[in-house]
């Protein structure tokens, strides 16, 4: 059956057992989704985590894409009447959908070509024959088939070679070998367009730039690819390009595949067509397909690294449930103010002008004094965009002024206010806002996301916070559902409070959406806080099914069952209550008690329907009830006189927040408007294969400057502590031709003065969008 297939073949590719993949599948088509399976259905699936499950979900949907093609190509073969039972055999056999295109090519319905119009002529016995006969002479078998329609036998000859190298091109084990081939001998060849080295200045790493295909990291795909769509590169592919033999070796495997030697009459006429048949059909061909491979393949690590950059940020350390002020900064439209309650009730407003034109900072001091006096403030939120340490070094004046009979100073951090605007022209502002002015909408948007950054940014379209390389170039589906995955996964790791979830958070939650999430906040709003997750049974439209896949991810503090603040599932609530009988304790005395609960054997609490693992996740709950997997708060301290990138130096040493984590290295913002770079050979001490290893967005780490580019706004940075930041990097590995055929030397940039070497790991990455 093809429900076994596919589950043996995902099986195989999750590391699992097939009847762990069947039974995930069951549970997703029966509309389960990824974190309430992966929670809560452990005795079903054998275990899988979420990323086991998602990579399943995802192979699942390409499988069934691929069997859906490969029923429809039957279907064409068979009304042709070309369906054989070797055929058919193989086309079952087909593992992607490029060999299923390949073995469908011959039999596809296509425009009249010039072979079916030589076939027309009278011409396909000829080519049968020459590929039969290799002793006889081509043009002297031609005279035979000279007609009205074929003039002589040079027109006859060109008939067969047609014939013949539409057969050749659409050999599909033949195309197959070829591609194995090219990607791996084939070369990616950058060059400049003429005349658009000043226009493409950023794309200068590429001007003239090669290295071997199946080497080419995502990044520099994707730059290349970005450099030929805006008419400044041209990109080639090339394979055996130095190969001085009169034979090129792919055309040596086309003739290999029909045997075509080089010393008969029609063999040396064969060899011309096998040259001929990759020069103009399949040498652009596997080109094409290369180039969309590259695509694909970059495509899906910018995806990956997107996603991973968008859940570490999700899942940042909130700084809680304290009153806090945002800060959106200005020069000439002024600073945005936006004071908000623990809760993230907003509560004033205000825009302050304490730069030019206007240069009213005593005003600016005394009004932003004013809201933190009478408003209790704990946290300053300081949007990192324009004017960002200008205005923190205002507000650091201004604490310094502030008597200390006032109580503790507020603690100031600079965040990210990437997606604040976006927001704050949204519906779902409006809707939150609708007498409050758009520039102030961000204002608040900065102060919550230092509160609980998930809460925040859940509101905002992902691909919209810029947390990824390249974002714009790729596939826009494929990004948007893995990064939709990213957030279900984070909000229902973290648990929401059901009580003051708002409608966007609510709407991540397992089971529910848009829809009912509206209808949550409408219960809530008409009739009062939740008592307990039972009562969502109550809710317009939330039925059964939908209370199984939320309810477990819903938190109640203070409700009338306990439980409702864990994350224990109200179907697994029997257990608990055994667990609890069992120690003969009150359950809120229990709770947090972890010596009592660490004292008990899971297995004593299996029955028919929860085995281990969910009773070991019960004890687990009941130990640490609710809690939450994020790190604790802490914040970057950036330096004082350090505010552009003309203030750097090389060698001084900083403190900065990893903003986004790329393949090849991190970004780190130090303060100064732009991210330095943190290449993957200067995250540590040691080998790193990928940054991930070492850093993750949110992270504060201290660096050492080693580059500055002011020209191209370029900053090398350092986290080796073995100081070596210098010097001369090793050659990059691009896989390039070895001597003596090894291609010109890639043209490096200029560099300014005072540059170190370091600039050539800077190469590996355009300047961010």
């Amino acid at each position: 059956m093809a429900s076994e297939r596919i589950a043996a073949i995902i099986a195989a590719e999750i590391t699992a057992r097939p009847e762990q993949a069947a039974a995930a599948i069951g549970l997703l088509d029966e509309g389960a989704t990824v974190p309430f399976v992966a929670r809560y259905r452990k005795e079903v699936t054998g275990g899988l985590d979420d990323t086991q499950l998602r990579l399943l979900a995802e192979r699942l949907a390409y499988l069934r894409e691929l069997d859906a093609r490969r029923d429809t190509i039957l279907g064409s073969i068979r009304e042709q009447g070309k369906l054989t039972e070797e055929l058919e055999a193989k086309i079952a056999a087909a593992a992607t959908k490029a060999e299923l295109e390949d073995i469908y090519l011959p039999y596809k319905p296509k425009r009249r070509t010039k072979a079916e119009i030589a076939r027309e002529r009278g011409l396909g016995p000829l080519a049968e024959a020459i590929l039969a006969d290799r002793a006889a002479v081509p043009a002297e078998l031609a005279l035979a088939y000279i007609s009205e329609e074929v003039a002589d036998a040079k027109g006859a000859l060109e008939g067969a070679r047609d014939i013949l190298s539409e057969q050749f091109a659409e050999n599909a084990d033949l195309v197959g070998r070829l591609r194995t081939y090219m990607k791996e001998r084939a070369f990616m060849r950058s060059r400049l367009v003429d005349g658009k080295q000043e226009a493409g200045a950023k794309f200068s790493d590429y001007f003239d730039h090669v290295e071997r295909w199946a080497n080419v990291p995502s990044h520099r795909a994707l730059a290349m690819l970005r450099g030929r769509n805006e008419e400044v590169l041209s990109l080639d592919i090339e394979v055996d390009a130095d190969d001085a033999s009169p034979v090129k070796p792919v055309e040596r495997m086309i003739a290999d595949a029909y045997a075509i030697g080089r010393q008969l009459p029609g063999d040396r006429w064969l060899m011309e067509v096998a040259g001929w048949t990759w020069r103009i059909k399949l040498s652009l061909h596997l080109t094409l397909d290369l180039m969309r491979d590259l695509r694909e393949r970059a495509e899906e690590e910018a995806i990956h690294v997107f996603a991973r950059n968008l859940k570490d940020l999700l899942l940042a350390a909130p700084a809680g449930s304290r009153p806090t002020m945002g800060l959106d900064p200005g020069i000439r439209t002024g600073v945005k103010a936006a004071v908000v309650d623990g809760t993230g009730k907003l509560l004033a407003t205000t825009t302050v002008y304490p730069f030019p034109p206007r240069n009213d900072v005593r005003g600016t001091q005394a009004e932003l004094a004013k809201l933190i006096r009478v408003h209790k403030v704990e946290l300053i939120s300081i949007g990192n965009g324009t004017g960002s340490r200008e205005t923190e070094r205002l507000v650091t004046d201004m604490l310094s002024d502030m008597p200390s009979d006032c109580g503790p100073k507020p603690l100031k951090v600079i965040v990210s206010e990437a997606g604040a605007s976006v927001y704050s022209a949204s519906a779902t502002a409006a809707a939150e806002f609708p007498g409050l002015d758009v520039s102030l909408r961000g204002a608040v948007s900065i102060a919550r996301r230092l509160q609980d950054p998930l809460a925040e940014l859940v509101k905002i379209e992902p691909k919209s916070i810029g947390v990824g390389q390249y974002q714009h170039d790729v596939d826009q589906y494929r990004l948007g559902r893995s990064l939709e995955a990213v957030v279900e996964d984070a909000v229902n790791a973290v648990g929401v409070d059901l009580n003051t979830a708002s409608a966007p958070l609510l709407a991540r939650v397992s089971g529910l959406g848009a829809s009912l999430a509206e209808a949550i906040i409408a219960h809530r709003d008409a009739t009062g806080p939740f008592a307990s997750r039972r009562d969502l049974l109550k809710v317009a439209r939330l039925g059964p099914r939908a209370f199984e896949q939320c309810a477990g991810f819903l938190r109640i503090a203070n409700g009338t069952e306990p439980l409702d603040a864990s994350a224990v599932h109200p179907e697994a609530y029997g257990v608990a209550k055994k667990i609890v009988a069992a120690c003969g304790r009150d359950l809120r005395s229990l709770m947090g008690d972890s010596a009592a609960l660490k004292a008990l054997d899971p297995r004593a609490f299996v029955d028919e329907r929860f085995g281990l693992p969910t009773v070991r996740d019960i004890l687990a709950e009941l130990e640490k009830p609710g809690r939450d997997p994020r790190p604790g708060f802490k914040t970057a301290t950036f330096a004082d006189g350090v505010d552009d990138i003309k203030d750097l130096k090389p060698g001084m040493l900083l403190e900065g927040t990893v903003t986004n984590v790329a393949a090849f290295g991190a970004f780190v913002d130090i303060g100064v408007h732009q991210d330095g770079l943190v290449h993957v050979s200067q995250l540590a001490d040691r080998f790193v294969k990928d940054a991930h290893e070492v850093v993750k967005a949110g992270d504060v780490v201290k660096v050492r400057v080693v580059d500055i580019d002011i020209k191209r706004k370029r900053i090398g940075l350092s986290m080796r502590r073995d100081g070596d930041g210098g010097g001369t990097p090793k050659p990059r590995d691009n896989g390039n031709r070895p001597a003596p055929r090894a291609p010109a030397p890639q043209r490096q940039p200029e560099r300014p003065a005072g540059q170190g070497a370091f600039g050539a790991a800077l190469a590996d990455a355009l300047k961010r969008k």
